[in-house]
């Protein structure tokens, strides 16, 4: 007997339609515009005009590009070493009966819930080649410190510290949330059976807080590749080294709004959603290597 299909009516469709509208306008229509601008030049007073893939064959033999993905990689590689220093803080921090454990997490949360043109200000003055504290502390035992955001190399690092730092914050609390979804007789028994604290943790912890580990990564790695305002705040747009520095979206920032190429940024913004969607897709294809869904 061939059943009839239910129909609810379109009150679902109507609470739907607000959400989806949103989607539409705020989400798709600037990416499918995006995607127009980019084959297209402007002119100096707007107006576009058809280019076809000029500003694509343009962006591929630019050296700036290569550049700027290569710093763009080697920050978000540094910022991704704060995933293994968030799990272990994480598991420190919600160790059972630790006194003040509320107090810790909201220190450690404060970097991301800050403006970063403050977390910025601050970090600048910390890296001061002539008068910064870190430059301080290396003279104390005899080694001259360089000049942090104006060296070229010495800039990157200082940009990728502190959005290691910054990062930590978040992955924590993810990971917490994580941490209390494993029961805690499995550690009770690995305890009775001998094993010390940190076999428990390689062991039971760790695999299964992969699933948590896994989101963390994914957030962090998209985060990562729109490093713009850090950069920005941190080094400045006149600052000599970059053009040594920049990262992809301080690229498109440059190219769009500086030299007011707009077509070509656009291009540039495909790239750079392309590429995120190709990196994330690897991830969610290689987590079925490592990831515990058990």
């Amino acid at each position: 007997m061939k059943r009839r299909k239910r129909f609810d009516g379109w009150w679902p469709v109507l609470f739907v339609a607000p959400l989806l509208a949103g989607v539409l306008l705020f989400y798709i229509w600037p990416i499918l515009q995006t995607f127009y601008f980019s084959f297209t030049t402007w002119g100096v007073f707007g107006g576009a005009t058809w280019s076809g893939f000029a500003n694509y064959v343009q962006l591929i033999t630019d050296p700036q590009l290569y550049v700027s993905l290569l710093n763009t990689v080697i920050y978000t590689a540094v910022v991704l070493l704060g995933v293994p220093i968030a799990v272990w803080l994480a598991n420190l921090v919600n160790t059972p009966g630790l006194r003040f454990a509320q107090l810790y997490r909201v220190l450690f949360f404060l970097p991301y819930v800050a403006m970063p043109a403050a977390i910025s200000l601050v970090w600048r003055i910390i890296f001061n080649g002539d008068f910064g504290i870190l430059n301080y502390f290396i003279g104390l035992v005899g080694i001259k410190g360089p000049y942090w955001i104006s060296s070229p190399g010495f800039a990157l690092a200082a940009v990728s510290i502190v959005g290691l730092w910054s990062s930590l914050g978040f992955s924590m609390i993810i990971l917490g949330a994580g941490l209390k979804d494993i029961p805690p007789e499995l550690h009770e028994a690995a305890e009775l059976d001998g094993a010390s604290p940190a076999r428990r943790f390689r062991s039971i912890t760790v695999p299964l807080l992969t699933p948590s580990i896994f989101f963390v990564v994914i957030v962090t790695t998209i985060s990562s590749f729109q490093l713009f305002d850090l950069l920005y705040a941190m080094l400045g747009a006149k600052n000599p080294v970059m053009p040594k520095t920049m990262s992809l979206v301080f690229y498109f920032y440059q190219s769009g709004f500086i030299d007011n190429d707009k077509g070509f940024a656009a291009a540039i913004a495909m790239f750079i959603f392309v590429l995120i969607g190709i990196i994330t897709l690897f991830q969610f294809r290689f987590q079925r290597r490592w990831v515990s869904n058990d």
